[in-house]
């Protein structure tokens, strides 16, 4: 009867078990919006394109670098052309709620559609 095995734990072993039943969740790591200063609207215009339809990103002030950044990232996600000056990203087509998406996803708050 003296072969008892040996279950004492010092203070640091005990402290590393835990308490399961009244453990804190785990801490939930919530993300920051990146973008949510600015005020991005998402236009579509017709006129003067010889009746071809565009999307025009307006609200990114940002460095020229940046904005060819997300036109590209948003132009390889839909596949459609585009280009990115003047503090405007413009895009081909028609792929507004899709662009929007996109761009709530890359850390813009407050994306709103405009125009037509």
């Amino acid at each position: 009867m003296g072969n008892k095995p040996n279950n004492s734990l010092n203070w640091d072993q005990f402290k590393a078990l835990g308490n399961p039943e009244n453990a804190p969740d785990e801490p939930v790591e919530v993300k920051k919006p990146k973008y949510g200063n600015f005020q991005v609207r998402v236009h579509y215009e017709k006129k003067g394109r010889g009746g071809k339809e565009a999307i025009i990103i307006r609200g990114i002030e940002m460095p020229d670098s940046f904005l060819s950044e997300i036109c590209k990232k948003i132009k390889s996600k839909i596949g459609v052309g585009g280009s990115a000056k003047d503090n405007e990203i413009i895009l081909q087509g028609n792929q507004r709620e899709k662009i929007m998406k996109i761009l709530k996803e890359e850390g813009f708050v407050n994306v709103k559609p405009a125009g037509g």
